[in-house]
């Protein structure tokens, strides 16, 4: 099975890429939502991050504290190290049972942070959703309820928008009119189909 990555920045809209995906019938794992799996109340990953990082990071329903948690991981890498150490060898292996359980001819993974997290790719191919970074500070300003100081300081703890594209080998570009991203999805899901049936792909 053909295996397409999607990544992008902070803000630059996977989520609305990986849902016209998911409206063409293409399954899509999204290593966001498996995280957020992991760290439901009374799994192992739970409660490691509270023995390893405090108990500051957990609500009194036994909940993730994300907000408590999201500012202690920025303000000290260490900690987001440990974090990560908790977290990705688990999403890894969540994300690869996920895909052996697919029958379809490609898949696309979301992957947010696939440069900056260090994660082995899994896919044949890297989709990347870019935006200009006026409009990626505007959208996650409103979507998050964050100042721009804030926005600011977690797009710069994050690849640079350049480094991304080097790695892309398609790109949907994201400050388009929404008609324009269906079209270029659209097309890049007959693109896939085309390189799945012919396995063109290594």
């Amino acid at each position: 099975m053909l295996i397409v990555t999607l990544t992008g920045g902070i803000g630059s809209g996977k989520t609305t890429v990986s849902r016209q995906f998911e409206a063409l019938g293409v399954p899509v794992v999204d290593t966001d939502l498996l995280a957020r799996e992991l760290v439901e109340p009374g799994q192992v990953a739970l409660e490691e991050i509270c023995q390893q990082l405090g108990h500051q990071v957990i609500n009194q329903d036994g909940s993730l504290n994300r907000a408590e948690l999201r500012k202690l991981v920025f303000n000290a890498p260490e900690q987001r190290k440990i974090l990560e150490a908790i977290l990705h060898p688990r999403i890894r292996k969540l994300t690869l049972e996920r895909l052996d359980a697919i029958d379809s001819p490609y898949a696309i993974v979301v992957i947010p942070l696939l440069l900056e997290s260090g994660m082995a790719n899994p896919g044949h191919l890297t989709l990347v959703v870019d935006i200009p970074k006026a409009l990626q500070n505007e959208r996650v300003q409103a979507r998050d309820g964050l100042s721009q100081q804030q926005v600011e300081k977690i797009i710069q703890a994050q690849v640079g928008r350049q480094q991304r594209l080097d790695v892309a080998d398609d790109v949907i570009e994201n400050g388009a009119a929404m008609h324009l991203i269906k079209e270029r999805v659209a097309q890049l899901h007959q693109h896939y189909l085309a390189l799945a049936k012919n396995r063109a792909y290594k």
